[in-house]
């Protein structure tokens, strides 16, 4: 069941954009995908400490502590963070970052405080935020569990329409964003609109549990080979993969995995699919999920991505730039006091050592 958090939370604190070009399409997960490497972690709170009644004053208006607990819950709960196994110091790195959104939405609110929402444009943005949601009932039954009620998230909506406005007349009085710029942008950035190679390929999945005795993983190799043998033999390889793949997906999709980058893949599954041609069989793969048995369906050459394709996404982005600039601009000479103390610096990124190449 989809859920109105994801609603409530675009509704109260703004993250910062990021160039939204094609990203969403290369991040789709994919199985079998190589785990990616993670930072060593810092050690865990105890207790997280209370947050102070009022966490800042922003001329002359009042951000609660509990108001920033409130989004800072939410922001975890967005992203399914458990908030009992944050670190200390990243606990105290969030509810900084958290508390300078609201400090700038205090900040944009009071300047576009004037600006006249209807109570159409509400209802139409609501109905646009819940599509997807389920009916109007369920809807409800949403908004009633997350502890909301809709004349409140329906006075966030206006509130967020009359900062958008505010800000949208503003970026204009700037000088606005123009076909002009993305051009510009486009031609300076080329290397920011590759797309790499792609293959769509299909797989079934053997799998072998961990720590598996030589012996198992004998008979398991033995079993993928002779599922290769029989799609190779012409036995329908959707059908095969319905009946006999180990991956969980396959029941919906047929082992078909769609379109992907060769990093998108554990190395040893990639290294096979990027080497064969359209409709080759591959035989047993093995990675660390198990034998996989390999049919591409298709492939995309490397290519650079058309400015009119990406312009639409490349005009919000730069648009979503003068506003951060402008947000910046007006948070650097507002008057504001801070009632936390200063977070810890991020860690180093831990430097890996580099892996020497086998020798030939």
């Amino acid at each position: 069941m989809k859920n109105i958090r994801p609603l409530i939370g675009a509704l109260s604190v703004s993250l910062l954009a990021t160039l939204p070009l094609d990203a969403a399409e290369k991040a789709k997960s994919k199985a079998p995908v190589a785990p990616a490497p993670t930072a060593p972690a810092e050690p865990a709170a105890e207790k997280a400490p209370s947050l102070p009644a009022v966490v800042a004053v922003v001329e002359g208006a009042e951000i609660k502590g509990a108001d920033l607990e409130k989004n800072f819950n939410g922001f975890l709960t967005s992203r399914q963070i458990p908030a009992d196994a944050l670190p200390a110091a990243e606990r105290a790195r969030g509810y900084a970052m958290i508390l300078e959104e609201m400090i700038k939405e205090k900040l944009i609110e009071k300047r576009a405080a004037a600006v006249k929402v209807t109570d159409e444009e509400v209802t139409e943005t609501f109905k646009k935020f819940t599509a997807n949601l389920g009916s109007e009932e369920e809807v409800k039954k949403q908004i009633a569990a997350s502890g909301q009620t809709l004349e409140a998230i329906r006075e966030n909506i206006r509130t967020s329409l009359r900062q958008d406005h505010w800000l949208d007349a503003e970026v204009v009085k700037a000088g606005g964003v123009s076909d002009k710029d993305a051009e510009t942008f486009y031609k300076e950035n080329t290397d920011k609109f590759q797309k790499p190679p792609e293959v769509r390929a299909s797989h079934i999945l053997v799998r072998i549990p961990p720590e598996s005795k030589p012996e198992v993983v004998v008979e398991k190799q033995k079993a993928a080979q002779a599922i290769a043998d029989r799609v190779k033999k012409g036995e329908d390889f959707a059908k095969l993969a319905k009946e006999l793949s180990e991956d969980p997906s396959a029941k919906e999709n047929s082992g078909d995995l769609n379109f992907f980058a060769k990093e998108q893949m554990v190395p040893e599954f990639s290294e096979a699919a990027f080497k064969m041609k359209k409709d080759e069989i591959s035989e047993p793969v093995r990675s660390q999920f198990g034998y996989h048995v390999i049919k591409v369906t298709d492939r995309h050459d490397a290519e650079t991505v058309a400015l009119e394709t990406v312009k639409p996404k490349l005009l919000a982005f730069l648009k979503g730039q003068k506003v951060e600039t402008l947000k910046k601009e007006i948070r650097d000479k507002a008057e504001v006091k801070i009632n936390l103390p200063a977070p810890p610096p991020e860690p180093a990124p831990a430097v890996s050592a580099p892996v020497p190449a086998p020798a030939k």
